[in-house]
């Protein structure tokens, strides 16, 4: 006698989701992790299902979070991603940032907008504290002639 189990068959971690040949891909992440620690998984996924869906095959994990050396982690499987590129699956703007950065595709525009716009908010910041600096220096340097 066969014994059923309450609980579904579990997926493994690298996918397990349906695959149908003709429909269109997509590659994104997945957020996991805790409210204040995300975590996010590279998948590749029916186009049009939810988020939480199960995913086709997982391509990759992506840590924002920086660590103890300031580093933020990626990890890849590049085999299997331009395997799906040439499948004709279709990129998220936040994997096509993330896949420019790493060159594996060429940069994504936004991206060099927003280096422009933290370069010149960097620039910004520097003359305000330049500022700051001279007048606290002539400050001082009036208040000991005075005294």
């Amino acid at each position: 006698m066969r014994v059923k189990y309450p609980f579904p068959k579990l997926f493994p971690a690298s996918g397990g989701g349906k695959n149908v040949p003709h429909a269109e891909k997509a590659i994104r992440f997945i957020r996991y992790g805790c409210a204040n620690r995300p975590f996010y998984h590279i998948v590749v996924s029916m186009a049009h299902r939810s988020e939480r869906d199960h995913p086709i095959e997982q391509l990759g994990s992506y840590d924002p979070l920086p660590n103890k050396y300031n580093e933020k982690l990626v990890a890849l499987n590049v085999e299997r991603i331009l395997y799906w590129i040439g499948e004709g699956a279709s990129l998220s703007k936040p994997i096509a940032q993330l896949l420019g950065l790493s060159g594996l595709m060429p940069v994504y525009p936004l991206t060099y907008l927003r280096a422009q716009i933290n370069r010149r908010q960097s620039a910004e910041i520097a003359e305000k504290l330049k500022t700051a600096t001279e007048t606290a220096e002539r400050n001082k340097a009036e208040a000991a002639q005075s005294s």
